[in-house]
């Protein structure tokens, strides 16, 4: 069974590497238009500048209301793991805009 998934996948790699050559170069791909967007509450452009260059307003929006050490957890991990570039001194901003209008106190 491994031999076969491992067949499949080669030849599907052989069919993206075909299509690469064939058409002169890497695949240009524009992503659709953001339609989510933050609620508008103070620190709402900080979460804007700082979160939308990694993800959409999606990501934020669905997660199930949770508590200030949930966000808090969030956005380290977004800073710490990931790089966002988030400037510490604007953390506390970002995690209150988050609680107050996605999560609950």
């Amino acid at each position: 069974m491994k031999l076969r998934s491992c067949l499949i996948a080669l030849t599907a790699a052989g069919f993206v590497v075909s299509a690469f050559f064939a058409i002169g170069g890497p695949l240009k791909y524009e992503a659709p238009p953001e339609m989510a967007r933050f609620k508008t509450a103070p620190g709402a452009e900080l979460v804007s500048q700082n979160c939308l260059l990694c993800h959409s307003a999606d990501y934020v929006i669905i997660q199930p209301r949770m508590p200030r050490a949930f966000w808090e957890a969030g956005v380290k991990k977004m800073r710490e793991k990931y790089g966002a570039p988030l400037p510490p001194e604007n953390v506390s901003e970002v995690v209150d805009y988050l609680v107050k209008n996605y999560g609950k106190e």
